[in-house]
């Protein structure tokens, strides 16, 4: 008959297997991330009851606002959610750039409103010139400078919302980033964003015991699916509207003044370092290798990590994401540090078919 193990057997086994100094002990987040992507079977046995768990409640939830039993609010412009079912890791945030700056070639007045993970404020801001990745978050603070968009922040989405049309009230449509799970705030669009390297898989769970906030059915109820980072496994289609993207890369930049371009033949005997705060350090890291850059090190931060000029290792050229380089204020006395720029490829034209979906609200708009 086979036994439960015992999480505090687990414990011990786990700290003889690391005790040696010779083998340091990975964190517990790293343990989980590395099951999320090819699970253990051990592990599983444990988490799978809480990941049931997690179901039930989940499924309850979103049932309560959906039957209207916990209130939710909706704003006076259509709102399209851009988010995903996993914990983070989807190559979301160009998607949502992609989309916002489409909109804008259509000649949408659009805005984009988001939690603002990682910073250090609960109070709703709504960006300017002068905000930083404490006050918005670095993920809404990048989507703010690649866009030059309204954007704000807020725990409340709905909140943010209003502040965001206080400020700007001629914006016609609100994007919000990474809301799918809030539903707080009505939507009249949802676009979830799903990793191509997931889409073969079938083993994969809800939290804790893998990486899905909601079940794999959920895309079923969305009004699209952005499959991201490669080519779908053929038998993944989920819903009837699918797009693809891909990520393309532009000039490495100087982090202090952006208008000079690294120049890649011109790196010789250069020793040269990458630095990434983000969810999958090793897609970074691959694509500076994939530009034939030899990196003599690297290094990976935990996603949104606040990065300094401490954490950055001694070498002639560091090359760090956008996403970490808004963390820095100025670039002052960081001449040796650049930024690998990426832009999200979407096809068919997803702004179009956002737009088409809407069309009855800026027909009667233009009818006004």
């Amino acid at each position: 008959m086979f036994r439960r193990p015992c999480p505090g057997r687990l414990v011990l086994y786990y700290r003889l297997i690391f005790a040696s100094k010779a083998v340091r002990m990975p964190k517990l987040h790293q343990i989980i991330e590395r099951h999320w992507q090819s699970p253990n079977p051990f592990l599983s046995l444990l988490l799978k009851p809480l990941s049931k768990l997690f179901a039930k409640i989940a499924a309850k939830r979103r049932d309560n606002f959906v039957s209207g039993r916990l209130k939710s609010e909706k704003l006076p412009v259509p709102v399209v959610v851009v988010g995903n079912i996993h914990a983070g890791g989807t190559g979301k945030t160009p998607i949502v750039a992609a989309l916002v700056s489409g909109l804008q070639e259509k000649g949408v007045k659009v805005g984009i409103i988001s939690r603002g993970y990682g910073r250090k404020s609960k109070a709703v801001h709504v960006l300017n010139t002068a905000s930083s990745a404490a006050d918005a978050g670095d993920e809404p603070l990048l989507l703010f400078r690649q866009t030059g968009v309204p954007t704000a922040v807020g725990s409340s989405r709905a909140e943010a919302g209003r502040a965001l049309l206080a400020a700007y009230p001629e914006l016609e449509l609100i994007v919000a980033d990474d809301g799918l799970q809030h539903y707080a705030l009505q939507r009249d669009m949802e676009i979830a964003v799903f990793p191509a390297a997931d889409t073969g898989r079938t083993d994969l769970d809800l939290l804790p015991n893998g990486s899905l906030r909601e079940p794999l059915s959920r895309l079923a109820s969305v009004d699209a699916v952005v499959v991201s980072g490669g080519k779908a496994d053929a038998a993944f289609r989920p819903s009837e509207n699918m797009f693809a993207s891909h990520i393309e890369t532009g000039r490495i930049y100087r982090l202090n003044r952006p208008s000079e371009k690294l120049d890649l033949a011109g790196l010789g005997n250069q020793t040269v370092a990458a630095v990434a705060g983000i969810a999958k350090p090793e897609r970074f890291f691959n694509t500076l290798q994939s530009m034939n850059i030899a990196l003599k090190q690297t290094v990976a931060l935990p996603d949104h990590a606040d990065i300094t000029a401490a954490d950055l290792p001694n070498a002639d050229v560091v090359i760090i994401t956008e996403k970490d380089a808004v963390k820095f204020s100025d670039g002052h006395g960081l001449n040796h540090v650049w930024v690998l720029p990426v832009y999200a490829i979407i096809e068919p034209d997803l702004a179009a078919f956002v737009l088409n979906r809407l069309k009855n609200y800026f027909t009667l708009k233009e009818l006004k």
